[in-house]
């Protein structure tokens, strides 16, 4: 059978509108003492508040994490897991973004770990499962609720790899599409973009299983049906939709793996500090020019989801988004490590034609 070797779940997936009211009895079948990680937007959406105030009556005893802008790093992690024992932590909750996510969920990971969080991040075992990670997506985007790896920089290095181990996977999913109003469109166009070129990339990995694909390719349907009228004047009746498309990915994405356009976007977004969501949407073309040859069945059935040629959908979407690539005019710099970060990336290793130095040439090629 064509079926992945192991595969990790949640122990429960919630997805409903208004599903963020029973945050506090989800989380408190772990404990009374809790860490919620999260950035500035939850604050200033007044949604920190209501979950507050719903723990608070539950007698829960919480702390809060606010991380700044960008993308995680290896000291916020040990920032996160200082605090979580100070309190003698049970559970420690994402609510937020992708970053946000991987930043609690590699704190919850590494809360008895002996070892700093670059040792895991370099290869090293980890001794030990940590505390509950409850997570609870505010983009449609990463899918990163449903993977057991967390993608953090390390600053020194100027490196973006990730920590992963099983136990990383979340206990347990809040999916709640009314924690999408009102994200900037751009934000919902890079996260949705992000999530289809994770459909994308699981979908054609020569990893993809049955399984796998079966995801996949309902969470492509998902996608390309629903993100652009998510931008819309009637945006909110696709956001229920979106949210599970990019849950579906996350899944897909967590047994096949991904692809060069993750193997490269890695590198770049370390140099040159752009959304992740926009570098892997501009680096959507060119990847699929380079695999087109041997996607074979899949490629139609990818455009038989978009209901036209997929190269041309896509083309189209990110035309009718504006997404131009940050990159032009720019000099390339370190041309030599983002070559050779790509081509020895896990992603990258996922990649149903095997990648070539001239097929990174050409992706840099068309995006600068």
């Amino acid at each position: 059978m064509d079926f992945p070797q192991e595969v990790l779940s949640p122990q429960k997936v919630l997805f409903r509108k208004g599903g963020i009211a029973d945050f506090a009895r989800e989380v408190e079948a772990f404990g009374k003492r809790g860490i919620i990680v999260h950035g500035k937007s939850l604050a200033q959406s007044g949604i920190k508040n209501q979950i507050l105030g719903i723990c608070k009556s539950s007698g829960l005893e919480t702390e809060c994490f606010v991380r700044p802008a960008g993308e995680p790093t290896l000291a916020e992690i040990t920032q996160v897991v200082e605090q979580a024992r100070l309190m003698d932590a049970q559970w420690i909750a994402g609510i937020g973004g992708g970053s946000v996510l991987d930043l609690a969920k590699a704190a919850a990971g590494l809360f008895h770990a002996k070892e700093k969080p670059v040792y895991y991040q370099e290869g090293g075992t980890l001794e030990k499962p940590g505390i509950p990670f409850i997570a609870v997506p505010t983009t449609a985007g990463t899918g990163s609720e449903a993977t057991p790896n967390s993608v953090i920089i390390n600053p020194e290095k100027k490196t973006k790899l990730s920590i992963r181990d099983k136990s990383f996977m979340a206990r347990k999913i809040i999916l709640d599409p009314e924690l999408l109003k009102g994200l900037p469109v751009s934000v919902i166009r890079y996260s949705g973009m992000d999530a289809l070129v994770q459909a994308y990339e699981s979908f054609i990995s020569k990893n993809a299983t049955w399984y796998s694909n079966s995801f996949a390719l309902k969470a492509i349907r998902l996608l390309v049906s629903h993100l652009m009228p998510a931008t819309g004047p009637r945006g909110e009746s696709h956001f229920a939709p979106l949210l599970l498309g990019s849950y579906l990915a996350g899944v897909a994405l967590a047994s096949a793996r991904l692809g060069v356009i993750h193997g490269i976007a890695h590198p770049l977004g370390v140099l040159y500090g752009e959304p992740h969501g926009l570098i892997c949407s501009v680096c959507f073309v060119p990847s699929i020019k380079i695999n087109r040859e041997v996607m074979d069945r899949k490629y139609e059935l990818m455009s038989q989801a978009a209901g036209e040629d997929f190269l041309t959908h896509i083309e189209n979407m990110i035309s009718r988004f504006g997404i131009e690539s940050p990159f032009k005019g720019k000099l390339i710099r370190e041309r030599e490590k983002i070559i050779a970060e790509t081509l020895t990336s896990g992603s990258t290793a996922a990649n149903p034609k095997p990648v070539t130095r001239e097929d990174v040439e050409f992706i840099l090629s068309e995006i600068f």
